[in-house]
C-alpha cells in the first residue's frame, strides 16, 4: 500500500511560516532561541512579510515554500554568515535555521541574501 498525504496538510505547515515571520536574520552560527539569533549570533538582518513568501509544488514532490530574495542588509557585525534564521521578535519564536555557505562579512558593508526554499516531500 502506497503512502499519501493532501496537500493542504503540506501547505498548513508552510503557510505557518509564511503568515507568522516578520524577520529575516543572518548568523555567526545557529541559534537556538530568538535572543540568539537577534544578540550574540546576529550579524544582518531585515524585515519579511507574508509578500515575501511563495508556495508551489515541490521541485520533487510535495510542496515548498520561496522565500524571496533580500538585498542590502546592513552589515552590524564583522563575522561569518553561515546561518539564516526565520522568526517573529513580538512572539518571541524562532520557526526555521537553515545553513548557507559561509561568507565573511565586515562592518558598515551590506549582504544579499538569494532567493531560497523550504520543501517538504511527499511521504514515501
Amino acid at each position: 500500500m502506497a503512502k499519501w498525504c493532501n496537500s493542504a496538510m503540506l501547505d498548513a505547515a508552510l503557510n505557518y511560516i509564511k503568515n507568522n515571520v516578520t524577520r529575516l536574520e543572518v548568523c555567526k552560527d545557529q541559534p537556538a532561541t530568538v535572543a540568539q539569533a537577534t544578540g550574540t549570533l546576529h550579524v544582518a538582518s531585515t524585515t519579511i512579510s507574508s509578500e515575501d513568501f511563495t508556495l508551489a509544488n515541490g521541485d520533487t514532490s510535495g510542496r515548498k515554500v520561496t522565500v524571496a530574495a533580500k538585498n542590502g542588509l546592513n552589515i552590524d557585525v564583522v563575522a561569518s554568515g553561515t546561518h539564516i534564521a526565520l522568526l517573529d521578535v513580538s512572539s518571541n519564536t524562532l520557526y526555521y535555521v537553515t545553513t548557507v555557505s559561509p561568507l565573511w562579512l565586515i562592518t558598515g558593508g551590506t549582504v544579499n541574501v538569494g532567493s531560497w526554499k523550504i520543501e517538504i516531500a511527499d511521504p514515501t
